[in-house]
């Protein structure tokens, strides 16, 4: 049997891993200021989350949620300590696509509609509604397309509001990511978070923060969208809030009330996820990794500003958008294999930065040296 090719195949071989580092079959080294899509959030094989995931193997590794998991409530306390949202209620499943799935779910059983309001060159994953719910045609089959879902411009306020003035009491949910990942680096403006804030109030609709991508400190705050100074009703997770071990979930607002089988999973919330998932936040914690986000994304984004060729500057903290002046291919090919430093993209020509939170100042040096070599 063949492999079913997802992406591009780039000829390289990953077989170990340490910090924001990663050597390939051949004994390479390289500098991951990628993550593997902004997965890796503490590093590669961190010590204690080694730890943590071992000796739970060692002790179990599943049993399904028909049975009381303690780690669970672990779990959920930490994160509504560090997230501020200690009131929400926690759902566990495994993936980005599967948490924005349930949070549209959940929010068209709060409010008993079906409209939903998305934006253009938005991102919400490869499932049934999380794609209908996604700018993207390249991944739209037609079982995706749905009547339900609207996109409307990106950060533009007055057309945000002109369509809550005609079918708000129509809207089940608004999804909207904190900073758009795929799209390019795209960030909510505070303004425009704010009014979709006020307009789900007026019209009881859910307001549901994708924080897939851009969630989990990596902005520097725990959320993207918590730089806005506004709450969302639910909050979708993922990504690195597993360091790589498949675990998500969404965060709900005490006014969506859970009933009996609204939701449901069979390996979301296993006692070796949730393992995985407490380690991350108690090495956030611990190691202060929110505000080394804050610092070295600052530093990252203030130094690319001086350097030539480059059109524009995006993101918040460790999500980072270099907008090339024009195509430069071979900018990132060669940053892989004559720098050895892996970064992502997004079209048209986008350097995409999602390094782990603990990259350090000296590394992320390595990675503006490079870059300016090539863009001379």
């Amino acid at each position: 049997m063949k492999l079913f090719d997802v992406y591009p195949i780039n000829n390289i071989t990953i077989e170990k891993g340490l910090g924001s580092y990663v050597w390939d079959n051949q004994g390479q080294e390289y500098l991951d200021l990628y993550g593997g899509h902004a997965v890796i959030s503490i590093g590669h094989t961190h010590p204690h989350y080694v730890k943590r995931v071992t000796d739970q193997l060692n002790k179990l590794g599943f049993y399904s949620n028909s049975i009381h998991i303690p780690l669970q409530e672990a779990l959920a306390s930490k994160l509504g300590d560090l997230s501020g949202k200690e009131d929400y209620q926690l759902f566990l499943c495994n993936s980005g696509a599967e948490a924005n799935e349930n949070a549209l779910k959940a929010a068209s059983f709060y409010n008993g509609r079906k409209k939903i309001v998305s934006f253009t060159k938005a991102f919400h994953g490869r499932t049934s509604l999380a794609v209908a719910a996604t700018d993207n045609p390249n991944i739209v089959a037609p079982v995706n397309q749905t009547d339900n879902v609207v996109f409307l411009p990106f950060n533009n306020t007055e057309a945000l509001q002109a369509y809550f003035d005609n079918y708000g009491s129509e809207v089940s949910s608004v999804i909207i990511e904190g900073i758009q990942g795929v799209g390019g680096i795209n960030v909510a403006s505070d303004q425009f978070l704010q009014t979709i804030r006020r307009l789900c109030n007026q019209y009881n609709a859910v307001f549901i923060a994708d924080s897939v991508q851009c969630g989990y400190g990596r902005t520097g705050k725990f959320y993207a969208h918590d730089h806005s100074g506004v709450a969302a009703d639910i909050y979708s997770m993922a990504k690195g809030m597993g360091n790589g071990f498949p675990v998500a979930g969404i965060s709900i607002a005490p006014k969506i009330q859970a009933k009996h089988y609204m939701l449901g999973t069979t390996f979301g919330g296993n006692h070796l996820a949730c393992a995985a998932a407490l380690a991350v936040l108690e090495i956030m914690e611990q190691d202060a990794l929110m505000a080394n986000a804050h610092k070295i994304g600052d530093y990252l984004m203030s130094e690319l500003k001086g350097l030539p060729n480059i059109r524009e500057v995006r993101g918040r903290g460790l999500m980072i958008g270099i907008d090339l002046a024009e195509d430069k291919k071979e900018v990132k090919k060669n940053l892989l294999f004559k720098h050895h430093i892996f970064t992502g993209e997004a079209k048209p020509n986008v350097i995409r930065l999602l390094p782990a939170l603990n990259i350090t100042q000296k590394e992320a040096d390595l990675f503006l040296e490079a870059l300016a070599n090539e863009l001379k």
